[in-house]
């Protein structure tokens, strides 16, 4: 299987998020991919290359303008505004607020984020593009014939939406992935989201369409990030009636609850015949990891690449999460070869 990587992720380099009422070191960091990358080189699973270039257009075909636009002059903004430090928001919209774009870098970033753990950096818009990249260049090779590929992307994705951004996310890669396939020819695509966090974005931008099929098995809202999207109920509107559905689990799901979830979203995209699939490939449902609350163990990894190589389908991995540093290199790539041994 080829991997995909840029070395531009580490562009990405926030010095600090709020969690937990604190600032903390990002757990999110540079350190993440290069584990992944040393690791799929350990094992051969195939050659390492860089992405290619697909400019703006493929980035808007999911994206408002006005928000990459944004992103693009934010780091600009803040340090002209604030000075060269990392940029946060301070406040968000709330019910009874309106929602119109102000003037400055702070209230921009309040129009714009949801969370105060996804730090704009002088090297975001560089690395958020080149993720996406990574993402768009292992689309146009399956959709050119190769039966899988790797995309190492970083920043993750699945939490940015058509005009917000947080949970580490800028760009949703896996939503940019998705739509490239269609506009490549498929007729119809999946997203299968098995991060440990509910994949908000991907929801939001497909949900009313019905040539995507979404599914996400994901850490209960009423107890885990980012709370306010994910729930059982959510299964799509007007078109995209009955092509989304969620798998919210309670912290403590071991691999028994969670295979049952799976196999039933793996049967539900059957169902839906897609033409291509799109894996949004988070590992932070180990029992180790520090910010989520599953207890999968390295072996389940292996059985999760294999229940998705059963669909028989063109498909793309994209990397989302993943937190436990040491093992998440191992976790990432037992999904990757139990795919290829299936």
């Amino acid at each position: 299987m080829i991997t995909i990587f840029s070395e531009d992720h580490r562009l990405q380099d926030g010095k600090a998020e709020l969690i937990d009422g604190k600032l903390v070191p990002c757990f999110e960091m540079p350190k993440r991919a290069e584990i992944v990358r040393a690791r799929v080189a350990e094992v051969g699973l195939g050659d390492i290359e860089g992405p290619l270039h697909f400019g703006r257009e493929p980035l808007l075909r999911v994206h408002k303008p006005e928000f990459v636009s944004f992103l693009e002059t934010a780091w600009d903004e803040w340090k002209r505004e604030h000075g060269d430090y990392d940029a946060l928001p301070l406040n968000w919209l709330a019910p009874g607020m309106r929602r119109k774009l102000p003037e400055r870098i702070d209230g921009k970033m309040g129009y714009f984020s949801f969370d105060a753990g996804t730090p704009i950096t002088a090297g975001t818009w560089r690395a958020i593009t080149a993720s996406a990249n990574v993402a768009l260049t292992g689309q146009a090779r399956v959709a050119k014939g190769e039966r899988a590929v790797f995309a190492l992307c970083r920043p993750p994705g699945h939490h940015a939406g058509s005009d917000f951004y947080g949970g580490y996310c800028f760009f949703n890669n896996a939503a940019i992935a998705a739509q490239a396939f269609r506009d490549s020819g498929a007729k119809k695509v999946a997203v299968l989201d098995v991060d440990y966090h509910h994949g908000n974005g991907t929801q939001e931008i497909f949900y009313s369409r019905g040539d995507v099929f979404f599914a996400s098995l994901h850490g209960h809202p009423a107890q885990e990030y980012p709370y306010f999207l994910g729930y059982e109920d959510e299964t799509g509107e007007g078109a995209g009636e009955g092509c989304n559905a969620n798998y919210p689990l309670r912290w403590g799901t071991g691999w028994d609850d969670y295979e049952t979830a799976l196999d039933d979203a793996i049967a539900k995209t059957r169902r839906f015949k897609p033409d291509a699939l799109v894996i949004s490939l988070g590992v932070d449902t180990f029992r180790q990891d520090p910010i989520s609350k599953f207890k999968l163990d390295s072996p389940d990894y292996l059985q999760i690449g294999r229940k998705i190589a059963a669909l028989k389908l063109p498909t793309l991995f994209v990397m989302e999460g993943g937190y436990a540093v040491e093992e998440i290199g191992i976790n990432a790539v037992n999904v990757l070869t139990g795919f290829e041994e299936a």
